[in-house]
């Protein structure tokens, strides 16, 4: 039971109240769900509903499940208006627009990570730290874009795989798929970038975090990514 919820009223009293709820209520569903697994939604000072994708614009917010279904729906019910509890402007395309700005916000905590050292690049040199574990910290996840070739994401799967297997790891290994080539190339300042690695940190735990929501987003069936989440945890409690 997640008794932390705070379900009532249905709207949260803004980012930085003194008791911060770690669950909350799908504003669409009715169902109470951690906030990892929700986005939420403010109105700016113009009237417009916008997705608060950080948790730190001001407002009282709404919360929906983190789904791109989820958020169509609400357009589709007027679930914003009554929500807010009056007449608010929602964007026919704030689905599509919700996701924009999930990409952004995951592209951008990548950027940060390598900044921080915290990631590899290429083929080559993620090969290698698989193989003679030559970084300093312990390969926290793979990256792939989601246009590569699926012969190099299987090989490096495999070496992963079974790199985990030789140390006592955990087989499930997590891999993120959640950005195209040309967005890893924005974050990491690169051309052509296919296959990155993860070093464990705070930076990288940040964008793991930002990737798995996305990829919760995409999919119709949120359940079908609460595993992605357990791995993630289990990758940085180690």
């Amino acid at each position: 039971m997640l008794a932390s919820a705070d379900t009532s009223p249905d709207l949260d009293n803004g980012p930085r109240t003194e008791k911060s709820a770690t669950a909350r209520m799908c504003g669409v569903s009715r169902t109470v769900r951690p906030i990892d697994e929700l986005i939420r939604f403010v109105v700016s000072p113009q009237g417009e509903v916008i997705a608060d994708v950080k948790r730190k614009l001001p407002g009282r917010g709404l919360w929906i499940s983190a789904s791109r279904q989820a958020v169509a729906e609400a357009v589709r019910r007027h679930q914003f208006s009554r929500g807010f509890k009056r007449e608010v402007r929602v964007a026919a395309a704030l689905a599509a627009d919700t996701e924009v700005l999930l990409v952004r916000n995951a592209v951008e905590a990548l950027a940060i990570a390598a900044k921080a050292g915290e990631v590899i690049c290429g083929f080559s040199k993620v090969e290698a730290a698989l193989r003679a574990r030559q970084s300093g910290n312990a390969i926290g996840a793979l990256i792939h874009a989601a246009d590569g070739a699926p012969d190099g994401i299987r090989k490096l799967d495999a070496l992963a795989r079974q790199n985990a297997g030789i140390h006592g790891e955990s087989a499930q290994f997590p891999t993120i798929s959640a950005l195209t080539s040309a967005e890893l190339d924005l974050a990491l300042g690169r051309l052509n970038v296919v296959h990155a690695a993860l070093l464990a940190g705070p930076a990288s735990k940040t964008f793991l975090s930002r990737s798995q929501i996305l990829v919760r987003y995409r999919s119709a069936d949120d359940d079908k990514t609460a595993g992605i989440a357990a791995r993630i945890s289990d990758s940085h409690a180690k």
